[in-house]
């Protein structure tokens, strides 16, 4: 591996760009222009500019021949970390990068500043050779680690476009089996409240003739959360099914029961197992994140007048908040009592987003990484929510999600690491998509 390539790595990570810790804004600007400089010194323009108070980087490093009238790729990745707490647990300095057996140590060298700069330095390699086919595009944020949506929002009103979207922030399933994820799972975040009387109640003078919040709450959940794994049909609404392709590609990864062991999960039916990407992947979901009322201390024994819950629906790919939202409300509204009163109140949501696997700009991709790296990616989909792939594939930018991480890179845990040898291996393969990507045309 070129000495260069380290020592500029090493400068991004030594950069403690901390977005959770307000100590660090000033860390996280510094990395802002760090990849500001990088796109300069590639003969590219870019700028940070403050999006409603978060830092982004925008900047374009133009097609050596024709550029107008060549095609254009958008990149994301982030330029902030998760904190390195608790440190006592890291073997390395978490802000030095340390080569170490076959592994690379640092904070943010797999989540997201090696695989940000391995489509940084294949811009920047091919450009300066002369080579580069593409105008590409980078579209970068300072807290991805926040859950932020300044990207998303700058994206609704960028003009411009793409004609192909890429995202190095994701991992391969094992060593040598790379994957694109061409679909997630929306999600909608609630708090339901109940309330049944006017103040708490002595349950022996009036149990089983009051209404208690509590039993009023968990009457509710049970008309809504699924049954045999399957939900109300009503939460079910416009689910777009995955491909002959998906499914052929899923065929091949480790079967549920052994990913749900692996966690020291249990099945939640007889048939989760058995379908569990489908389930995952495809699927919407209801569950219970948190419980509030009455009481658990001291044996103290009332009817609570108030009770709530937090749930969370992550919706499949083919739904819509302004679909499902309604019908979940009215569930809740036909399940409560007619003397009890449920507020259904809505917190963050993220649309669903779905790639098509047969478009050009993902054929042409698969390609370019069964080139360089030995193995055609698996199309697989994630059961969390990415609002960059709903933003993209809303303005009709397909979109790769992929990255070289392994599951064993140790994201947002102490020593963070990635292969060694996947530092080059993910330029060589961001020059090769490049490179396919030329004779792409909106």
């Amino acid at each position: 591996m070129p000495a260069e390539t380290i020592r500029e790595l090493a400068e991004f990570i030594a950069i403690p760009s901390v977005s959770p810790d307000p100590a660090r804004a000033e860390d996280v600007l510094r990395a802002a222009d760090w990849v500001v400089d990088r796109i300069r010194a590639a003969g590219g323009e870019g700028e940070r500019i403050d999006w409603h108070g978060q830092p982004l980087v925008v900047g374009e490093i133009r097609a050596s021949q024709d550029a107008d009238a060549a095609p254009t790729v958008l990149c994301y990745g982030h330029f902030d970390v998760q904190p390195a707490e608790p440190l006592d647990l890291w073997e390395t300095d978490p802000f030095v990068l340390t080569e170490k057996d076959e592994w690379l140590y640092a904070r943010g060298v797999a989540d997201d500043k090696a695989q940000l700069y391995m489509l940084l330095r294949a811009a920047s390699d091919l450009a300066l050779a002369g080579e580069l086919p593409v105008n590409v595009r980078f579209a970068c944020d300072g807290e991805e680690e926040l859950g932020g949506h300044s990207i998303v929002e700058w994206l609704e009103q960028d003009e411009r476009g793409a004609d192909a979207g890429v995202v190095f922030d994701s991992s391969m399933l094992s060593r040598g089996v790379p994957a694109f994820n061409v679909a997630c799972r929306g999600l909608c975040y609630f708090e339901v409240k109940v309330r049944t009387g006017d103040r708490d109640l002595h349950s022996g003078m009036y149990g089983a003739a009051a209404l208690n919040a509590c039993n009023v709450l968990t009457q509710i959940l049970g008309k809504v959360l699924p049954t045999d794994g399957e939900l109300p049909e009503a939460l079910r609404k416009g689910i777009v099914p995955p491909s002959e392709a998906e499914l052929a590609s899923w065929a091949q990864l480790e079967p549920g029961a052994e990913m749900l062991a692996a966690q020291g999960a249990r099945p939640s039916d007889p048939r989760a197992a058995e379908q569990f990407y489908l389930r995952v992947w495809a699927q919407p979901s209801f569950d219970v994140n948190g419980l509030y009322g009455g009481t658990t201390f001291l044996g103290k024994t009332v009817l609570p007048v108030e009770a709530g819950a937090y749930v969370s629906t992550r919706l499949a790919p083919g739904q819509t908040i302004e679909e499902i939202v309604p019908e979940l409300s009215r569930l809740i509204e036909r399940a409560e009592p007619e003397d009890a009163a449920a507020e259904v109140i809505l917190g963050p949501s993220i649309v669903p987003g779905l790639v098509d696997g047969n478009a050009p700009a993902v054929q042409l991709a698969l390609d370019a990484f069964e080139k360089t790296i030995g193995a055609r990616p698996l199309l697989v989909r994630s059961g969390g929510s990415i609002a960059m792939v709903p933003a993209l594939s809303s303005r009709g930018i397909p979109v790769v999600v992929t990255g070289f991480d392994l599951p064993e890179g140790n994201i947002h845990s102490p020593n963070e690491r990635l292969l060694k040898d996947y530092l080059p291996l993910g330029i060589e393969t961001a020059k090769e998509l490049f490179r396919s990507w030329a004779g792409l045309r909106r």
